[in-house]
């Protein structure tokens, strides 16, 4: 893959429709916080078929798994996240407001894919219907205040088992969605008293409902950027879970482990990054072209000025290579070839690099007037900085590239 099908361009047109007429009339209120930005993601998904289309899939894959097959179904070009017309969807909203991409991405990306990928049959029935379409929506939570990059090491988040049950206990924060979200994916290790070293002790997924006793979700926080997205903390105490709501109904390491629920997880977090860092660096170089062309400086447009060409062309390249990656992903995922979690951090790490140094130089480019809010560059350079924190601190993707090639 190359360039863009006549499907996608069809398709991204009518987005960019959607985006005129539903989005942007409402950005104010979405990045100041006063809109939560689910409404208008259940718009966008009814406006397409979205929901009906996601719909109609789960039931064909809960028909399938009842009949006896249990193997994924193979991904295709349409409408999940890596597929071609999911990255058109996902890099149009992310240069206008990224926000709604993060929620939208984390509801339906993460916590759907975990309960998909590891959920059972009867927890699939459960809580799918209402999270494929979006009536619903999901959080994903594993972050805490002392563990950011080190995600399972320095988990305090923990389990105990009570009879049949489980007691939950802890905290979580930076929780996309967790001020509101109804359906919620979240890790704890399990402490027992087995001589296992605290750091090592095994990671358990559960899946938590909004207003179960003991469960405490915070008013959202006031960020640099991504404002459409709602982030808070999530707290634990004494939440008693049955084992209907242990991920995969199995403390079996090989059918249920947290950590490698986790890490499918992280994979697919991290090439979403490279269509949301494409989305930003499109829109800036956009952005830029135009104003470039009409602002003069000293009788000229600036836009005949070489060192204006040099940051143009400079976008140019990053908007070239990201594209590239993003194709790559595309077409390996419809392959069935799966993309490594270094690889997918490598993905992360350039991306989001580019995205940022794009929009920080559209911000360079646009002078006085790119400094404020009301020209969007502004924006665009809060939101892109996010995008080498989200899903991973671009530091800790040099570690696991670095494994990657170590141990590979």
């Amino acid at each position: 893959m190359y360039q863009w099908s006549d499907e996608d361009l069809m398709f991204r047109d009518a987005v960019r429709a959607f985006i005129a007429k539903e989005i942007t009339p409402h950005v104010d209120e979405l990045e100041s916080g006063a809109l939560p930005p689910f409404d208008i993601i259940r718009k966008l998904y009814a406006t397409f078929g979205l929901d009906e289309m996601a719909r109609e899939g789960l039931q064909k894959a809960i028909a399938r798994e009842e009949a006896g097959d249990t193997k994924p179904a193979k991904a295709s070009g349409g409408f999940s996240g890596a597929g071609s017309m999911g990255v058109v969807l996902n890099s149009e909203l992310a240069g206008v407001s990224l926000g709604l991409v993060a929620s939208m991405g984390v509801s339906l990306g993460l916590t759907v894919g975990t309960i998909r990928s590891r959920g059972t049959l009867a927890q699939k029935k459960r809580w799918l219907p209402e999270l494929v379409t979006f009536e619903k929506v999901g959080a994903w939570a594993i972050t805490e205040p002392d563990s950011g990059s080190d995600a399972f090491g320095g988990m305090k988040s923990y389990v105990r088992r009570d009879g049949a049950d489980y007691i939950l206990n802890g905290q979580k924060t930076f929780i996309t969605n967790g001020p509101y979200a109804d359906t919620t994916i979240v890790y704890a290790k399990l402490d027992e008293e087995d001589g296992t070293d605290r750091r090592d002790r095994k990671v358990l997924g559960f899946i938590l409902d909004k207003g179960m006793p003991g469960f405490t979700q915070s008013k959202p926080f006031k960020k640099m950027g991504m404002n459409s997205s709602p982030t808070g903390e999530l707290f634990f105490e004494n939440v008693r879970i049955t084992p209907d709501r242990l991920l995969g109904e199995t403390e079996n390491p090989a059918k249920g482990d947290g950590k490698d629920s986790a890490k499918e997880s992280f994979a697919a977090e991290r090439i979403g990054i490279a269509s949301l860092a494409l989305g930003i660096i499109n829109e800036c170089h956009r952005l830029c072209i135009d104003y470039a062309k009409s602002r003069k400086l000293w009788g000229k447009e600036i836009a005949q000025f070489q060192l204006i060409q040099l940051k143009l062309a400079e976008m140019e390249v990053a908007r070239i290579n990201v594209q590239n990656m993003v194709f790559n992903a595309i077409e390996r995922t419809a392959a069935g070839d799966k993309v490594t979690l270094a690889e997918a951090s490598a993905m992360k790490l350039y991306s989001s690099r580019a995205a940022t140094e794009v929009a920080m130089e559209a911000v360079q480019l646009f002078g006085g007037n790119g400094y404020m809010a009301e020209y969007k560059v502004e924006q665009l350079a809060r939101d892109a900085k996010s995008l080498m924190i989200y899903a991973g601190s671009n530091e800790i993707q040099v570690t696991h590239i670095a494994k990657g090639l170590l141990n590979g």
